[in-house]
């Protein structure tokens, strides 16, 4: 989730409706600046006892900030607490139990994404080593409780927590017992917005398919095959699923703009701290009648900030998120915007993409996404076709947009590579949490403490 930082007290305030859909008309890019922005969790736990650590233990959270701080990072404080870092590699932060997560910066090309990625595991395993730490490449914790867990001295997780509970029954678990991968791609107008959306949206079931990562829950088989995707059908349904209105006619800027003013409000970030206004209306506070700040109208930042507090399968901020995926290890992590890039950022292989999902229905759409926690690639298209073969078909576009990008690593080689992982799972038909539920039942016998040393970094 977002870090959010004291501001300088030069961010404009809301004029007029303008300045809402002007937030996102500004992201438009002309290809040439198409960038790649990948984030990834994991979660942290002690070598000893594989506790959770929490911020102030000796040897936890704080000193995991403190020792990353080695190789340029710099702190960013909440109060008087080290809550984030910044560099030339993007951020890191910590979710709500302090699952660890790197915001990778936006970069040109997959080798480059890929790079920083293996830059950023090498230095947290090197300072977990010495704090006896790991990390653990999963979609769900396997085997802690919520109660188990800590929380992070972040503001705004405070309120959300609070908040969760009211709406639905699986907020917390989303909150603190799961992880992902995203990917956060450019367009360059708003009808590039509109097509990449609704590609992204079709076949963001197919992706929580292919990384589907999270079968355990409470030391257990839990019945699903990514459980962290199906938290999120009970977590608030304010603020969740497949948005139907992106399929009609009209839908763009101004549209998701009215979705997200329906959206009910989290919190206000004022002078480095948070106001709970859970539950309240931004159409309120563009009046100036929010009752928690009486008589002031909010500024750019806040719009920006209620923009974060949205979860659907895709989000839009002044770029598109790729929400679907499981947490997983390296060649998932590489792979996922992979698969968005190759089928995003090449024209042709967008209407390709398009063309496999245009006459589906929005009860299609609800239903895959809908029998994918369970079934992943066995989830069945209108036409009885499964996401497995799907997904073959998805992939050769996918590998023909990367193969037209023709971005090639110092060794002459292009980015179709780091769709490998994928092109195995759709051949054998077995998503991650497959493997993991065969070795459970196989050579595991059922210890579930072996997926610590198998899964992790």
């Amino acid at each position: 989730m977002s870090t959010r930082k004291a501001g300088d007290g030069t961010d404009p305030q809301i004029e007029s409706r303008d300045d809402l859909i002007a937030l996102f008309s500004d992201g438009e890019k002309p290809p040439e600046r198409w960038r790649i922005g990948t984030e990834h969790e994991k979660f942290v736990y002690a070598v000893g006892d594989r506790h959770a650590p929490s911020y102030e233990e000796p040897g936890g959270i704080h000193a995991l900030l403190i020792g990353l701080t080695r190789y340029g990072w710099k702190p960013v404080y909440e109060g008087e607490n080290i809550i984030a870092l910044e560099g030339p590699d993007g951020n890191c932060s910590l979710e709500p139990a302090g699952q660890f997560e790197l915001s990778g910066a936006p970069l040109e090309n997959l080798h480059l994404t890929c790079d920083e990625t293996g830059r950023h595991l090498e230095q947290v395993k090197e300072v977990g080593s010495q704090l006896g730490m790991r990390f653990l490449a999963l979609g769900m914790w396997p085997d802690k409780s919520r109660a188990e867990l800590p929380i992070m001295p972040k503001g705004r997780y405070r309120i959300m927590l609070d908040h969760m509970p009211r709406v639905g029954t699986m907020g917390l678990d989303m909150m603190l017992r799961t992880c992902t991968i995203q990917t956060n791609l450019d367009y360059r107008s708003e009808a590039d917005m509109v097509k990449k959306f609704r590609v992204a949206l079709a076949l963001q079931p197919l992706a929580t398919a292919l990384f589907a990562n999270s079968p355990f829950t409470d030391g257990k088989p839990n019945g699903f095959l990514s459980y962290r995707s199906h938290i999120w059908t009970d977590t608030d349904p304010h603020r969740t699923g497949m948005l139907p209105f992106v399929f009609e006619d009209g839908f763009g800027y101004e549209r998701y703009a009215d979705y997200m003013l329906n959206v009910p409000m989290y919190f206000v970030f004022r002078d480095g701290k948070y106001i709970d206004a859970a539950g309240l209306d931004f159409r309120d506070f563009l009046k100036g009648d929010l009752s928690v700040l009486p008589g002031e109208k909010p500024l750019i930042g806040d719009w920006s900030d209620h923009l974060s507090t949205a979860f659907p399968e895709v989000r839009l901020k002044s770029f598109l998120e790729m929400r679907g995926a499981d947490g997983g290890g390296l060649g998932q992590i590489c792979a996922l915007p992979a698969f968005w890039v190759g089928l995003l950022y090449d024209d042709g292989a967008l209407d390709a993409a398009w063309d496999e999902v245009k006459h589906w229905t929005i009860a299609d759409h609800q239903r895959i996404r809908d029998e994918v926690p369970r079934l992943a690639l066995e989830a069945r298209g209108p036409r009885g076709r499964t996401l497995q073969t799907l997904g073959k078909r998805i992939l050769d576009i996918a590998h023909a947009g990367l193969t037209a990008r023709a971005r090639l690593n110092a060794n002459g080689e292009d980015e179709t590579r780091y769709l490998d992982p994928l092109r195995e799972i759709v051949e054998s038909g077995k998503v991650p949490a497959q493997r993991l539920l065969d070795s459970y039942h196989g050579a595991w016998g059922g210890d579930l403490g072996r997926v610590y040393d198998e899964r992790s970094f």
